[in-house]
């Protein structure tokens, strides 16, 4: 295999079918070799206390934040899991990274921080008043990864 430059590949993945379906889109399409390495990357998400028109809106008491974080590690877990059984039959290394933060950034940030080669993220499909509120993680990281980006869309059967 002189000569093959690895790849490294980071999939966001998260507890959504359209990111599992994007992972198995990139095993089963992107040609990946003994030399490429296929980055698993969940973002959890922070606890977000904000403030109101008049003040404090949320307040999270420790016990609160405890709580959510200990969920959140739960459900990066059965993510991985998922992801890692989708990997199973590859021949590709794979690692896998759990970051915090807003999906946007921190999928940005980790494309530098592991130096990816490409990005795959699966699209959610949300229409335009919906992503007008929530945002659209695959369009942002479209627009601002320091790497090509893949968005792949789970078709509608």
């Amino acid at each position: 295999m002189e000569g093959v430059k690895e790849r490294r590949i980071l999939v966001a993945v998260d507890e959504s079918e359209q990111s599992m379906y994007a992972l198995q889109w990139a095993v089963d399409n992107l040609q990946l070799g003994p030399v490429d390495t296929l980055i698993l990357c969940n973002v959890k998400r922070l606890p977000v206390a904000f403030e109101g028109l008049g003040g404090p809106g949320t307040v999270l008491t420790p016990e609160v934040s405890l709580s959510l974080e200990k969920y959140q590690e739960r459900v990066s877990e059965d993510v991985m899991k998922k992801a890692r059984e989708i990997c199973g039959g590859s021949q590709v290394k794979v690692e896998e990274k759990i970051v915090s933060g807003d999906a946007r950034d921190s999928l940005c940030e980790a494309v530098k921080k592991f130096g990816v080669d490409f990005l795959v993220i699966g699209s959610h499909g949300y229409g335009t008043i919906k992503r007008t509120f929530l945002g659209s993680v695959s369009d942002y990281c479209a627009h601002h990864a320091k790497c090509p980006v893949l968005i792949v869309k789970k078709p509608h059967h």
